[in-house]
């Protein structure tokens, strides 16, 4: 795990509300290094429900398809997530690890096995030891206590320099409910359907199909809409609990995504995923300038996405921003590349406020002085417009540092 924390860390971790209805513990089991703690255990009272969004990868990891069966039953009783081994390409002995895994846990909350939502991050490749979670559980399971959010989010970390976490309060009906959560995630980071690993838990009685269908449209602004290395992980995984907890203090339960008492919990649930979203983005590994990329006149906001991507995806881009140098030559090159419809004669670039470029040439304004005092700001806006239609999508992404090879050059080691 890397040391130095990014510098573009939030000042501190937010302070959550506590959600009713879920209890949290952490422990260390051993699974990867001694005397660090790389098991989260979340018992969730009954009657909880949940909805996930998960890697699209064809090669998952075994906790990713034990979620996506045990989703199917409705009832959610308790998560395991561990870090240090992300039990993917491990065969037939990667599943009964799961299956062991969601055994023990379910003899240590008294649910059956079915009720265990898994996941795991770390290496790929390596077996994991599910005989590490005994006795583990059961006292997690013992100490578990609400609102014990900083201690979850460091327990999932891997190469992450900060524990990530986000939350808010809102009404529904006019009763207050709670959202919170916490990810992970700072390399392989270019999820599709998911992010590395994130949990988000409200105390709202909102109904599994109206999650999934929340959730499902959030992604593809959020999650979907970030990339550190182009890279997307065998384990990605981002699942929305309810404890229902809120109805005792009135709030109405709701089935239909489409209802119109739920227009303000949809956008704080929206806030509270970008947020973790772009805090996986600014702990990626080795950033040093937090970018967002906006493309808009494409012909259509899925042209506009696949540019915005070929831009944040350039090594070339990525590494002369961590140059500070305001290279939009490389930006053109990256929508040239992109294989959607655009004209070079059309096309105009801005870094934050200042046009580099405009039909097709360099803008007869540019200072480079100018421009180059922007480019040393930790955050970097960039805007390319096509000058096609009114497509429009962002992309938030980071620099490519030498930091980054060298935490990947070290990771198995």
């Amino acid at each position: 795990m890397a040391t130095a924390v990014s510098p573009l860390a939030p000042a501190a971790f937010p302070d959550l509300p506590t959600v009713e209805g879920v209890r949290f513990a952490t422990a260390a089991a051993g699974i990867r290094y001694k005397g660090r703690r790389d098991v989260m255990l979340a018992v969730l009272d009954e009657g909880a429900e949940a909805a996930g969004v998960f890697t699209r990868s064809k090669c998952p990891s075994a906790p990713v398809d034990w979620c996506r069966e045990a989703l199917k039953g409705g009832s959610v009783r308790g998560l395991v997530v561990n870090s240090g081994n992300a039990n993917a390409f491990t065969g037939r002995a990667g599943a009964a690890a799961v299956a062991k895994t969601a055994d023990i846990a379910a003899r240590a909350i008294g649910c059956r096995p079915g009720e265990i939502v898994i996941a795991s991050t770390g290496v790929i490749g390596e077996p994991l030891d599910a005989s590490k979670f005994e006795g583990v559980l059961d006292d997690c399971v013992a100490r578990a206590t609400g609102g014990a959010w900083v201690d979850t989010g460091r327990a999932i970390m891997t190469t992450d320099t900060f524990p990530k976490g986000a939350g808010a309060t809102v009404e529904i009906a006019g009763v207050a409910v709670n959202i919170a959560g916490v990810a992970k995630g700072a390399g392989m980071i270019a999820p599709d359907m998911a992010t590395m690993l994130s949990f988000i838990f409200t105390d709202a009685p909102i109904a599994a199909p109206a999650l999934q269908a929340m959730l499902s449209a959030s992604v593809e602004t959020t999650f979907n809409a970030i990339t550190v290395d182009s890279d997307t992980s065998t384990s990605d995984t981002l699942i929305l609990f309810s404890t229902g907890k809120a109805a005792a203090r009135g709030c109405p339960r709701i089935a239909d995504a489409a209802d119109p008492r739920l227009a303000a919990f949809r956008a704080a649930l929206h806030g509270v995923i970008l947020d973790l979203a772009q805090q996986v983005v600014k702990d990626g590994e080795g950033a040093r300038h937090f970018v967002g990329i906006t493309v808009t006149g494409a012909e259509s906001d899925a042209s506009a996405k696949r540019i915005a991507k070929s831009i944040a995806d350039s090594p070339l881009v990525k590494t002369a921003i961590a140059g500070e140098d305001a290279n939009w030559g490389r930006i053109v090159a990256a929508v040239g590349k992109a294989g959607e419809p655009a004209d070079r004669d059309r096309l105009a670039i801005w870094f934050g406020p200042h046009r580099v470029a405009v039909e097709g040439a360099r803008d007869q304004g540019y200072d480079e002085a100018t421009v180059s005092a922007y480019m040393k700001g930790q955050e970097i806006d960039i805007r390319v417009d096509i000058g096609l239609g009114a497509g429009r999508f962002t992309v938030w992404t980071c620099d490519l540092t030498k930091e980054y090879v060298e935490i990947n050059g070290d990771y198995r080691s």
